[in-house]
């Protein structure tokens, strides 16, 4: 009988089911995309949340999807999982209903950061985490200063990958890397931190025991089992967070080793055996899926974001002629920004389209291209625009050098690393190796690796990753190429210390 692996993955945008057998092949998979609900209810901050029934109806109808589609029986699952978007809560009464249910995006909990600022360094140091509205510590305040009859019902805090779990096993635990997404988890010692919720006045009481990675936390129930088409009995396995799960899908759970994502947003993920939090707040600290470790990421908010918005307004020709020619818009402008040589004839781009978190946490910063002349075509602005998310990445390593976190291979993925051209870019500004891997489903493998750990199909994350995780493509750096990098980042670092006031100006401009 063969074996699989069965991984709901909870995204930003949509829900997904994907089957894994023991090879980390990815056998079927379904997906939908959500529907959010906006709350502008006693404030002027918006937040998205998302109806919990429905949800679980659509994840629930995705499995048995999968299941037929793959014409396996539910016998040869051996173990279920999930992961999900990292900062997504969910809260539930003593009766086990929800009573709030959002991903990353409810803006409410900028207000009730603001009242945390004076204690940022000692909210840093046992979180690992800059104070921020997005996370969970801030959610919970805003509900206890201004929606206190929904705070004093919350029975148990949850993260989204935790509450699939409770789903199907009716188990209320969770697991370091995502507990830790919720500033409210102490990174050091794996634990919920009483001394963090005593002093800004939260409960203590209302938050799930903690599993290891790869650990079994209940089996599928009756009822899911009728609405999943799973077996009962199934083994429920711990999951864990997007990222985590990613680091896991790649192979990055040893110390020098890191990955690259780019996709809307870019992500430097470093792993390291050694705690290490950055007393700046430049980069976040959280616990990774190795029993014992930790990862430290630091996030351009605008990446792949970036080359989007400049395909949408600027490439409607490329656009055009790719359709004409059945292939991907952006292997065209590809092309054309690889015939441009670096420093894109001296235009540099500022890729700060809403913000940034790294190494500037700055909301007001934003884009840019300086030196822009009636020289340059638009594929120079194309190249400057890749240019300037790669300046925007190593940014992120840079913060990671200096907290001593070595990064000598490293791992590419999202949209954006199928580009050779951006992985060059990276590898030249790295001045390291950078690899793409064979399976391209990193989170949702990662996840299927935990879970054969769970079953016992493997001893231990590094052992699974092992012999599952092949590199595919390498680029290698090239030293004439990272000469010329290195002069055109030492001027890029210099423009946002140079215009920070002038930014700061134009968001309070009032005309």
């Amino acid at each position: 009988m063969k074996k699989y692996a069965m991984v709901f993955d909870a995204g930003t945008g949509a829900g997904r089911c994907n089957l894994f057998d023991m090879s980390g092949r990815l056998v079927s998979y379904a997906y939908r995309e959500w529907e959010y609900l906006k709350d502008l209810s006693s404030s002027n901050k918006e937040a998205m949340l998302f109806d919990a029934e429905q949800f679980k109806k659509i994840l629930f109808s995705l499995c048995r999807k999968v299941i037929t589609q793959a014409g396996i029986s539910a016998d040869e699952i051996v173990a279920v999982s999930a992961t999900s978007q990292r900062e997504g809560m969910v809260w539930l009464d003593r009766f086990g209903k929800e009573i709030y249910a959002a991903p990353s995006v409810d803006l409410r909990g900028e207000e009730a950061a603001d009242l945390l600022s004076g204690k940022e360094p000692f909210i840093k140091e046992i979180t690992g985490l800059p104070v921020s509205g997005m996370f969970g510590l801030a959610r919970l305040l805003w509900y206890k200063k201004f929606n206190e009859a929904v705070y004093d019902r919350i029975d148990t805090v949850m993260m989204i990958s935790d509450w699939i779990c409770y789903l199907l096993c009716g188990s209320k635990v969770s697991e370091p890397s995502v507990a830790s997404s919720s500033q409210l988890f102490d990174v050091k010692n794996g634990k919920w931190s009483s001394e963090l919720l005593k002093s800004v006045g939260l409960r203590t009481d209302m938050f799930p025991e903690i599993s290891d990675f790869g650990e079994q936390i209940g089996t599928v129930t009756k009822e899911a089992a009728c609405e999943t088409g799973l077996k009962e009995g199934t083994p429920v396995v711990g999951g864990a967070g997007d990222n985590a799960a990613a680091a896991v899908g790649t192979g990055v759970v040893e110390d020098g080793k890191a990955f690259t994502t780019i996709g809307s947003s870019g992500v430097v993920f470093a792993h390291t055996s050694d705690i290490s939090i950055d007393p700046k707040g430049r980069v976040h600290t959280f616990c990774c899926a190795v029993p014992g470790c930790w990862h430290v990421m630091g996030v351009t908010q605008s990446a792949g974001l970036s080359l989007k918005w400049f395909r949408d307004n600027f490439a409607w020709s490329e656009m055009e002629t790719a359709a004409s020619m059945g292939v991907d818009p952006y292997y065209l402008m590809d092309k054309e920004a690889d015939s441009v040589p670096i420093g894109a004839n001296r235009l540099l781009y500022m890729p700060y389209l809403n913000g940034e978190r790294t190494p500037h946490l700055d909301p007001n910063v934003r884009g840019a291209f300086v030196g822009l002349s009636t020289m340059h075509k638009k594929k120079d602005m194309l190249r400057a625009v890749m240019e300037g998310v790669s300046y925007s990445l190593r940014d992120c390593v840079e913060v990671m050098r200096e907290m001593n976190i070595s990064i000598d291979d490293m791992m590419a993925c999202g949209g954006g690393g199928t580009s050779p051209l951006w992985r060059q870019m990276l590898a030249d500004l790295y001045a390291c190796n950078v690899k793409t891997t064979a399976n391209k489903e990193g989170p949702a493998l990662g996840v299927a690796l935990l879970a054969a750990v769970g079953a016992g199909i493997y001893s231990s994350v590094p052992e699974a990753c092992k012999a599952v995780i092949k590199p595919e493509k390498i680029q290698e750096p090239i030293a004439e190429n990272s000469a010329k990098y290195e002069k055109v980042y030492a001027l890029y670092k210099k423009l946002y210390p140079a215009m920070k006031a002038n930014f700061d100006e134009l968001a309070s401009l009032d005309v």
